[in-house]
């Protein structure tokens, strides 16, 4: 065994382990954190398939950014874990099933008598002088440019969708509405009362 493949087994068991944990943590935060790990090992994978650019974009883009964006979803949603244990038994079967069904899916598809050796050759190690950012540029902005918009437009409507969910209503949240400010009147907030004048 190469150093090489020793990496590969290493990131591998480290992100299935911390795959796993981030489906199974009752807390969100600490599945959040998992998958920060998942993606620091995906990325030392991206590495050894000589894929730079897109293990360092998976760094600073989604470790440094998405994951932030994530952890500050879940504060603002104040998840009611309590309600969530209470609703984990009842659908334990259907998810159970789910689960069993994408299991025998992922062995069928990506088995060695699809993805082995023997079907596809190891590529050759690319020249010093090539060019990983331009080669996948041009790959997306080429032959994978439909895919990549809608894949924007769902990244658009999951924001959207994240935002709507913050601003839910909350009746002990005391609120301004602005149009309301805007016609009030003089009379609404100013009471004039003439009083006889004293002397002391």
């Amino acid at each position: 065994m190469t150093f090489q493949h020793f990496l590969f087994y290493l990131f591998t068991f480290f992100a299935v382990g911390a795959a796993l944990m981030v489906i199974t943590r009752r807390n969100p935060v600490h599945s959040a954190l998992f998958l920060v790990l998942v993606f620091f090992n995906v990325a030392g994978l991206w590495m050894l398939a000589e894929a730079e650019f897109l293990a360092l974009a998976l760094v600073l883009v989604y470790v440094g950014a998405v994951m932030v964006l994530f952890l500050f979803v879940i504060m603002m949603l104040d998840v009611d874990l309590a309600a969530l244990r209470a609703g984990f038994i009842r659908h334990l079967p259907l998810g159970l099933l789910v689960a069993a069904i994408l299991f025998v899916e992922m062995i069928v598809v990506l088995g060695p008598a699809h993805f082995g050796l023997s079907v596809y050759v190891a590529p050759d190690p690319a020249p010093a002088d090539y060019n990983n950012t331009a080669a996948l540029g041009l790959s997306l902005f080429r032959e994978h440019l439909y895919a990549l918009e809608v894949a924007a437009v769902i990244l658009l409507v999951a924001m959207i969708a994240a935002i709507g969910l913050t601003l839910r209503k909350r009746p002990e949240t005391k609120r301004q509405v602005v149009s309301h400010q805007h016609r009030v009147k003089k009379e609404d907030r100013l009471r004039i009362i003439k009083m006889a004048a004293e002397e002391k």
